[in-house]
Parts: C-alpha cells; sequence; structure tokens
C-alpha cells in the first residue's frame, strides 16, 4: 500500500466532507427550533426549564470486521454506550434508547447479538431499550452486510455549553478501551497491510455515565472523543478565541494505537482516533489522582 492509503480520506472517508455537511443542513435543522445543532447532543427546550437531550449514531464500519471475528455483541455495545455518552456531554441523564437494523436479508442470530449488546449497556446506565426497528433491504445493503444505529434520549435542567471555560482550566482525560468504534475504514486498509489481534481492537466503547456524574458541579464542559480525535471533538465545546493544548505524552496508549502507528503518521493518527483518551472533562483544577492531558488557552 502507498503512503497515499494510509490516510482517512484515502480510505474512503473525508472528515473535511462530513463538516461540509453539517454546515450546509445547518440552517435546515435550525428553521425547525432545534437547538445545539454540532453539539454531542441536540436540545429541546420541554418550557419548565427542562431540555430533552437527544443523540443520534451508528457502529459504522467495525460491523464489518466484527461480523467477521464473531464480535457483534460488542458492536451492541458499541452503539448503547456511545449514544449515552454524547448525550451525557450536555450533563442529561440519559432515558431511553431506540436502535435501527438494517441487512440484505436479516439474520436472527446476528440482530439477537446486537440487541443483547445494547441491553448489556443499557442495564449498567438505567437506560431502557424502549425499542426500534428491523429492516430488510435486499438492493440498498449487499449480501451479508448490516447496519446498526440508534438515538438515545435524555433529560437535563441546566444543559453544560462550555461557555464557562477560561484560559488556564485543565482538561482531564479518561481512559478508552481501545479504538472503539470510530476510524475502523482506515483500520481495514492496515489489516490489508498487517494484522493485529489484540483485544483492544474490537473492544466496545467504555461508558462514561459515572465519571460525568462523578465531577457535576465542577465540570465546564465534556467531549466524547469519537471521529475527530481529541482536539476534534474538544473544539466542539470550546467558546470562540478558546483552544486546547494537549500534553501528547501524558498517557500511555494502547497496544493497538502502536501497530496503527507503524502503518499512519502521527498528525492523522490524531486527527482519526481517540488514541487511548475515550472521553474528556474540562475543569478549574484537578484534584489528586485525576489524569490532566492539557490546559485551555
Amino acid at each position: 500500500m502507498g503512503e497515499d492509503g494510509r490516510t482517512y480520506d484515502a480510505a474512503g472517508v473525508s472528515l473535511a466532507t462530513a463538516n461540509a455537511v453539517v454546515e450546509r443542513l445547518r440552517a435546515a435543522v435550525e428553521s425547525t427550533g432545534a437547538g445545539g445543532f454540532g453539539q454531542f447532543a441536540a436540545l429541546h427546550p420541554l418550557g419548565d426549564g427542562r431540555f430533552l437531550a437527544a443523540s443520534t449514531d451508528g457502529v459504522g464500519t467495525k460491523l464489518i470486521l466484527a461480523r467477521e471475528r464473531g464480535a457483534l455483541r460488542a458492536c451492541g455495545a458499541d452503539l448503547a454506550a456511545h449514544c449515552i455518552n454524547d448525550v451525557i456531554t450536555c450533563g442529561a441523564d440519559p432515558l431511553v434508547l431506540l436502535d435501527y437494523v438494517a441487512a440484505a436479508q436479516v439474520e436472527l442470530e446476528q440482530v439477537a447479538e446486537l440487541v443483547e449488546g445494547a441491553a448489556d449497556v443499557c442495564r449498567e446506565a438505567g437506560v431502557a431499550l424502549i425499542g426500534g426497528e428491523t429492516a430488510e433491504l435486499p438492493g440498498i445493503y449487499r449480501d451479508g452486510e448490516l447496519d446498526f444505529a440508534g438515538t438515545c434520549v435524555g433529560i437535563v435542567d441546566e444543559p453544560l455549553d462550555g461557555t464557562a471555560i477560561e484560559a488556564g482550566d485543565v482538561v482531564l482525560g479518561f481512559p478508552s478501551a481501545g479504538v472503539h468504534a470510530n476510524g475502523f475504514t482506515l483500520v481495514r486498509r492496515v489489516l490489508a497491510e498487517e494484522d493485529y489481534d489484540g483485544d483492544d481492537l474490537l473492544a466496545p466503547t467504555r461508558l462514561y455515565l459515572d465519571d460525568v456524574r462523578r465531577l457535576r458541579g465542577r465540570a465546564r464542559a465534556f467531549a466524547h472523543v469519537t471521529g475527530g480525535g481529541i482536539l476534534g471533538n474538544l473544539e466542539r465545546v470550546l467558546p470562540a478565541g478558546r483552544t486546547a493544548e494537549i500534553d501528547w505524552d501524558s498517557w500511555e496508549r494502547p497496544p493497538v494505537f502502536g501497530w496503527l502507528a507503524r502503518h499512519v503518521a502521527e498528525d492523522e493518527l490524531r486527527r482519526v482516533f481517540n488514541l487511548g483518551i475515550g472521553f474528556c472533562a474540562v475543569v478549574p483544577e484537578a484534584e489528586p489522582g485525576e489524569l490532566v492531558i492539557g490546559r485551555i488557552a
């Protein structure tokens, strides 16, 4: 594989295009009265000082690799944890999850593995998996392929939006279990050059609900590190004029990122992957035992 094949764009996913799509849709979405567009969770006022917080996401091409390696249950856990993690960034309590499974031909065992994996995380979080949709769509999906997406809804009294962030604030990092569920189009390109079977490749997304609840009252913002890497996701919660300065040597990366680093340039790794930090909090100052990965300038 040439050097050009070791980027996310060359593998077939353009983060720049994704950002352009978001901006194109902004006016249409905001014209409906929606709030929080572009944030991890969208907000809708209930009229009594409370807000519904909601987020929709999918597992992506990790499903291809997980199906091949018999790890679809982990992808079910990915979906629930990912959606819940997005909703809790604004300080919301997650309430319910709905899921959507689609395939050219539905196979009961595969669907069961996905939904049971999601249910495992929902029970841990106290979230009700209240329903969803299973669609059989030959002609849209290739034979043997499937997709899994979901929506989490929560409720919050005073949403965190990052406006209170000040220069000198501390960025805390919370470890990931590995790659989580972003960047797998590039991962699969690298696998064509060198195999990797460490557990941290397909480990499900960590749930950060307990970390968020512990920091309520202290945190000025939370960021879920998904596509776009640490800096890209922190930028979504920073006020205008503020930047995050990350100390990239302040934590130990899981082994899977050492494997990826043999094939992907460091700048691209930082742009695409979580590199071992799956969630961040911005606080005025750190307490003993907390992992400080950067500061706000």
